[in-house]
């Protein structure tokens, strides 16, 4: 008698957010995700209020470690996309996080496994080296390492439903 093995449980999940993509671009999404996950996927896709002719959806996925990188390598190259990916913390690996807009291009960030954003502590003595004594530019080198503009600028599109209306605020003077 031969014993089956047991099917084992993928080692990473996530999701994938696509908070804006041309109509003619989602088909090209739904490949290029299919192709990092190593099978066909089908987004349930919807409007996009904040952004007339866009759509948004939400996938989510299991896989081999990595693969959240893999999705986000495969998204990044079409610059009228907006996306998120998320790679969970596992067993013995942190978790990740991908954001990407058209202006400010890709941002990643390790996750852990209460889902806190880390910055290691390289990018901490390099922001405190490159700022010297100037608080402000202290706190901008922050900002810049948890990623705060990629999620200044996605944050309308995450919540943005046909259930909540979009109000749009412009900076002034």
């Amino acid at each position: 008698m031969t014993a089956t093995p047991a099917r084992l449980a993928p080692a990473a999940r996530g999701v994938i957010y696509v908070h804006s993509a041309p109509r003619a671009l989602c088909p090209h999404v739904e490949w290029a995700a299919g192709r990092a996950l190593g099978r066909a996927v089908n987004f349930d896709w919807a409007e996009q209020p904040v952004l007339d002719g866009c759509q948004r959806a939400e996938f989510y996925w299991e896989g081999e470690r990595g693969t959240g990188a893999a999705i986000a390598s495969a998204l990044h190259g079409w610059e009228h996309l907006r996306f998120e990916v998320t790679e969970d913390p596992s067993n013995g690996s942190d978790g990740a996080r991908w954001m990407h807009t058209p202006d400010l291009g890709i941002f990643c960030a390790q996750v852990d496994s209460v889902g806190n954003m880390v910055v290691p502590e390289d990018r901490i003595r390099a922001a405190m080296h490159h700022a010297g004594t100037n608080v402000l530019e202290l706190h901008r080198e922050l900002r810049l390492a948890l990623g705060q503009e990629w999620d200044d600028e996605l944050d309308v599109f995450r919540h943005a439903s046909d259930h909540s209306p979009v109000i749009w605020l412009h900076k002034t003077g």
